[in-house]
């Protein structure tokens, strides 16, 4: 992450990245394929689906679709992947670097695709469950947004109870003018 942050994602080689790792190029490419997975690898991602796939199968009732999706989510313990401070880093790093970006969207998608699978498991009617784990995914996505950009060490869960309440406030009116919501 250092390296990164000294030079830049684009600048920085996989030579660079083995160099200051104190390995060898080839133990390197042993452990990442690339260096886009040096960044993204950290958060696991196989491992964190699996822990909120698991999460959302136990779950005793998700008669409530969108609330068990987005609970599910926001009850995971997202600082036990590095401070916030890093997870900071690593979205802003992400976002400014389109194949990154392309890269942590697919997974992300595996994630959302993954919740729509166990609802309907759970008995959720397909059209329903899609909508459920898109919508949730997006609620939560929001949230963490949020939730890494405020310096108050804000809680995740109550951020994105207050995502969820802005949605239903939209939902529930219609249309709402842009100044009228705002976030905390």
């Amino acid at each position: 992450m250092e390296l990164f942050e000294e030079q830049g994602f684009e600048k920085t080689s996989a030579v660079q990245i083995a160099q200051r790792a104190r390995v060898t190029t080839r133990t390197f490419f042993r452990y990442f394929p690339d260096k886009e997975e040096v960044l993204l690898a950290d958060a696991d991602a196989d491992a964190v689906k699996e822990t909120l796939v698991q999460h959302l199968l136990q779950k005793p009732d998700v008669t409530d679709t969108l609330q068990a999706v987005t609970r599910t989510l926001a009850d995971f313990d997202w600082e036990k992947l590095g401070p916030r401070q890093i997870l900071r880093q690593r979205d802003a790093m992400i976002a400014s670097d389109p194949r990154l970006l392309e890269r942590e969207l697919i997974k992300q998608q595996q994630l959302t695709d993954a919740l729509r699978d166990v609802l309907c498991r759970r008995g959720t009617a397909p059209d329903i469950a899609e909508l459920a784990a898109n919508t949730g995914s997006q609620v939560f996505r929001t949230a963490y947004r949020k939730w890494l950009e405020d310096n108050n060490d804000g809680d995740l869960t109550t951020i994105t109870e207050n995502v969820m309440s802005l949605l239903a406030a939209i939902m529930a009116r219609g249309p709402v003018p842009a100044t009228a919501a705002r976030l905390p």
